[in-house]
């Protein structure tokens, strides 16, 4: 699935800037993720269930170090 033109992405409000950031945006197929520093590069797409696994798997703390 391609990425449509104008979709809004955006960062996570706890990011700080620094060069680590992903950003994300709601697509009619599910969810983008793309390397902030390359805006114009890849994108990954993941459907609704995948991404609300993975969001789920996040609060419950399953890829804390």
């Amino acid at each position: 699935m391609s990425v449509e033109p104008g979709v809004r992405w955006f960062k996570s409000v706890r990011s700080t800037g620094a060069k680590e950031c992903v950003e994300i945006a709601f697509l009619a197929g599910g969810v983008g993720v793309r390397d902030s520093k390359n805006p114009t590069g890849p994108a990954l797409v993941f459907p609704p269930a995948q991404w609300d696994s993975f969001t789920a798997a996040l609060a419950a703390g399953r890829f804390d170090r």
